[in-house]
């Protein structure tokens, strides 16, 4: 099997660091680049130079806006973003800064090269792009609605991307996972942030009256998925990842408190909540149809129960700033 030579932007991120132990246990070389902002990981730089073979894994700290050279590679698979929706919403620019100019800078870079030796960008989108999903599951070629300047920003890195291959023939494949979970997730998102309110002993924050719906994909699916995309899925095409857990954010705020307290909340659980937070521009449901990858092979196989379980009893004992 081909050897691949793979760089890895956001390497230090939640989703962009299990890919990379991915990748590293499949005997590939790695270039990692990470700007290094308030949600990377640096402790797993360490790991990641420590599991490598000699030479396996190459780090450079970089924006992904100013980086001006690129090594020859196989593919480039573009996990650097912003993508706390909260944060879009009171720093839109910044958003549009490194989910946009940052993938067309490394368009450039890619269109830089000569054809034969243009790497396969692959670009991590997000089920967001197609906004509320009332009625059907979201297919791969609905249009885009988005709701907000995070998921506005990451619908337009993929219209750059279309652009960039029709008009230079850049080689692409885009992904669009649902929600992932697992170790190592920054604790802005819902299922750390929830433990981590429980554990210091403040109500957990919900928006609206809980209601709005979800996908949940554990990370290492979602890697499964992402690998079996780059193995044997078609080129210059777009692929839905979706897990096959939905649910409404109040169910699983019920079920984290469930398992923090192993059953035996100390208080109604009314109490340990607060809803009704208002997040502008809150898209009711996401959800999209897994035709397309099913036909390559794959489906998510983790039980959203089970993991949740095992999650919150790893970030209760875990503590995350």
């Amino acid at each position: 099997m081909h050897r691949r030579v793979v760089a890895v932007t956001g390497c230090l991120g939640f989703m962009g660091s299990h890919f990379v132990r991915a990748c590293l246990a499949r005997g590939w070389k790695v270039w990692g680049i990470d700007k290094m902002t308030y949600a990377a990981r640096p402790g797993v730089l360490e790991e990641l130079s420590r599991v490598a073979g000699h030479d396996d894994f190459h780090f450079t700290k970089a924006d992904i806006l100013e980086m001006q050279h690129l090594f020859e590679v196989d593919l480039l698979v573009n996990f650097a973003a912003e993508t706390h929706v909260d944060n879009s919403i009171m720093d839109p620019a910044n958003f549009v800064r490194t989910n946009v100019d940052g993938v067309q800078n490394l368009l450039e870079l890619v269109r830089g090269k000569n054809n034969y030796e243009m790497p396969t960008f692959v670009q991590i989108s997000t089920d967001e792009v197609y906004g509320d999903a009332v009625g059907a599951p979201r297919t791969e070629d609905d249009p885009l609605r988005p709701s907000n300047p995070y998921s506005a920003s990451k619908a337009a890195a993929d219209m750059l991307i279309l652009g960039w291959h029709r008009t230079f023939d850049v080689p692409y494949k885009i992904v669009r996972p649902s929600n992932n979970y697992g170790v190592g997730q920054y604790p802005e998102k819902l299922i750390p942030k929830a433990v981590k309110y429980l554990g210091l002993g403040k109500p957990v924050p919900i928006h609206g009256d809980g209601s709005t719906s979800r996908t949940w994909l554990h990370v290492e699916d979602f890697v499964a998925g992402l690998m079996k995309v780059i193995d044997d899925g078609a080129e210059n095409a777009i692929y839905n990842l979706p897990g096959a857990h939905e649910a409404k954010n109040l169910e699983v705020v019920r079920a984290i408190v469930d398992a923090f307290f192993d059953g035996a909340p100390p208080r109604p659980f009314e109490e340990l909540v607060k809803t009704h937070y208002v997040r502008i521009g809150e898209d009711v449901r996401y959800a999209m149809s897994n035709a397309r990858v099913a036909r390559l092979g794959w489906k998510p196989v983790r039980v959203f129960d089970d993991e949740l379980r095992k999650l919150v009893r790893h970030f209760r004992e875990n503590f995350v700033w």
